[in-house]
């Protein structure tokens, strides 16, 4: 049942997908690399995957589906075990009396289909399906976290280990070394801890919080910046849940009084995820946060992360210098090492040295120097840039500023020929430097030193799929108006070509999130709203006169910056995010 070369040729041509001098350029290609002729045509985009599928079906005789939309009944779905379908590609998709129809992407796997037809007992008829088609299917395959947890809890949560032998700290009932070694290897808790795992990485969460209650265990996510209450747990699953993660994460089991910091990783053929995990003892006992942070993400770029028309030609501008400082701010979580690794991600070209001092260090990237931050040891951040300044480096990235010395040694670098990329924790990019005056540095060093500053926060999309439009009201106008620059807003959209000369606040069309299936809240994802202080000479006057941070903002603004409120104005315009969303985000 395998297309025969020539057939698939003939066919190409007949249908006219490709024309005899792609055919053959293709052909050559493939006999020089030694690959199958579908392969080249695929792998130089001549041919869509789904076209050529089809083709083959049609060849052979097979009809082809896409499962991309299917819903496949559970039932159904279980005939073939996971381990089978992932295995070989094939998903069972619908049942009709004695006949079982599969969607493979090999129809000649006729041992597959033999041990299907006689484990089942049914008749197989095969279909011809993409790739696409099959990934799809196979996440049919994930239960919901509340119907997995409940086949486990039900099964096994009343054979958790216990022990009489206890011991009471600050409420909460200890378990032994000993105990709590063999509970975190008894299999009802590692079940507990992968799955939750699990379901965390297929929802895209970036955090996982597992609480203790005074008689239960409380799980949530947080997707998208939102927390989600994921499950409830029996109270008796915490000790083995800790000693679990503790174990995993490389942790002391019996140590419950201090706060504990450790790391794991999970690898599969689908995803590389570093845990980082931080332990903090709670008075119903011990509470876990986990980061994920997925390793084989691809890069972003700065548009990816919303930035735009000046912002982006600023950045841009400014990290072509080779000395001075740009700082990046904003809370914890809002993705401020994230834009710091996408500028590393534009530097880092052979003929530079880039070195890093992280706490923690969140992604690798190839051909930057990175240095672990490790304070018990007395590798600080002062410490390891001070070290780093021996090591010949063109740029420099400090993961965050946090006292006199590093902001010292931070300027120095920024002064004696580095480009120097940092972080602070200030709620506006103008606040940044007011910041920088009370950690002891002279303005002059400021001025001389500092090219831009941005601030950021994140803000969800809205799934396109799922927002409606409308306009605002004269209420919500003036609203909106008394928070923003509105003519420098309205110049901004007429320049990106959102609007019309002379439309107005209440001509505009924006969005809100209409909940589907697929988005309960009508969010998916997050970008960034920015803004982003330019220092310019009249800047740097202001900052050598100790000027308020209100002063610098109103100058920046005065020179054509837009505020974050006003970035995610622009966004919402655009109709990538909600200005409910905006103002949230914003007033954090």
């Amino acid at each position: 049942m395998r297309v025969d070369p020539s057939q698939l040729k003939a066919f190409l041509l007949d249908s006219g997908i490709i024309n005899k001098t792609q055919l053959s350029k293709a052909e050559k290609t493939a006999e020089a690399d030694k690959q199958k002729l579908e392969d080249v045509l695929l792998k130089s985009g001549l041919v869509k995957e789904e076209e050529l599928t089809k083709l083959k079906a049609y060849i052979l005789g097979i009809p082809f589906v896409s499962l991309e939309e299917e819903k496949i009944p559970p039932e159904t779905l279980s005939i073939i075990p996971e381990p089978i379908a992932r295995k070989q590609n094939i998903v069972a998709f619908r049942k009709v009396g004695r006949n079982l129809e599969v969607a493979m992407l090999d129809p000649d796997d006729l041992q597959t289909i033999e041990f299907i037809k006689k484990k089942a007992n049914l008749k197989i008829l095969p279909r011809l399906t993409s790739e696409d088609s099959i990934k799809i299917a196979l996440k049919q395959y994930q239960k919901s976290l509340q119907a997995e947890f409940g086949e486990i809890i039900s099964q096994e949560s009343k054979t958790l280990p216990l022990t009489s032998e206890k011991i009471t700290v600050a409420g909460e009932e200890e378990l032994p070394k000993e105990e709590l070694e063999k509970a975190a290897q008894d299999l009802p808790v590692i079940k507990i801890v992968d799955t939750l795992i699990k379901h965390a990485i297929l929802q895209r969460a970036s955090d996982i919080h597992i609480e203790p209650m005074e008689k239960e265990l409380i799980v949530r996510y947080r997707i998208d910046g939102i927390l989600h209450e994921a499950m409830t747990l029996p109270r008796q699953v915490a000790a083995g849940a800790v000693a679990r993660i503790k174990v995993l994460a490389n942790l002391k089991l019996d140590e419950h009084r201090l706060p504990q910091d450790g790391r794991f990783k999970i690898e599969t053929d689908e995803y590389k995820i570093s845990f980082r995990v931080s332990v903090l003892p709670v008075y119903e006992g011990e509470k876990i946060a986990m980061r994920l942070l997925p390793e084989n993400s691809k890069g972003f770029t700065l548009e990816a992360l919303g930035f735009w028309g000046r912002n982006l030609e600023i950045i841009h501008k400014q990290i072509k210098k080779p000395t001075g400082m740009i700082l990046v701010t904003g809370p914890t979580g809002c993705g401020k090492t994230t834009t710091l690794y996408t500028i590393m991600d534009i530097l880092n070209t052979q003929e530079v040295n880039i070195s890093t001092v992280e706490d923690p260090i969140e992604y690798r990237i190839p051909r930057v120097n990175q240095t672990q931050v490790n304070p018990k040891i007395g590798l600080t951040f002062a410490n390891g840039l001070r070290t780093l300044l021996r090591q010949d480096p063109d740029i420099l990235m400090v993961g965050e500023i946090r006292d006199n010395e590093t902001a010292s040694l931070a300027i120095n670098a920024s002064l004696t020929g580095h480009l120097v990329l940092s972080t602070l924790h200030t709620n506006s990019a103008a606040g940044s430097l007011p910041r920088l005056l009370d950690m002891k540095v002279e303005p002059f060093l400021i001025a001389s030193t500092v090219n831009c500053i941005e601030a950021q926060r994140l803000v969800r999309r809205l799934a396109p799929e799922s927002r409606e439009k409308y306009r605002l009201k004269a209420a919500d106008v003036k609203e909106v108006s008394d928070q923003i620059n509105l003519e420098a807003v309205l110049e901004a959209l007429r320049q990106e070509k959102i609007i019309g000369p002379k439309d107005t606040l209440a001509e505009i069309d924006f969005y809100r999130p209409k909940p589907s299936p697929d988005f309960p809240d009508g969010y998916h994802d997050r970008i960034g709203i920015h803004e982003v202080l330019d220092v310019t000479e009249s800047i740097k006057e202001l900052i050598i006169r100790r000027a308020s941070s209100d002063e610098i903002e109103k100058q920046a603004r005065a020179e054509g910056m837009l505020t974050m409120l006003e970035d995610g104005l622009v966004k919402a315009a655009r109709g990538l995010t909600s200005i409910e969303e905006v103002l949230r985000a914003s007033q954090e």
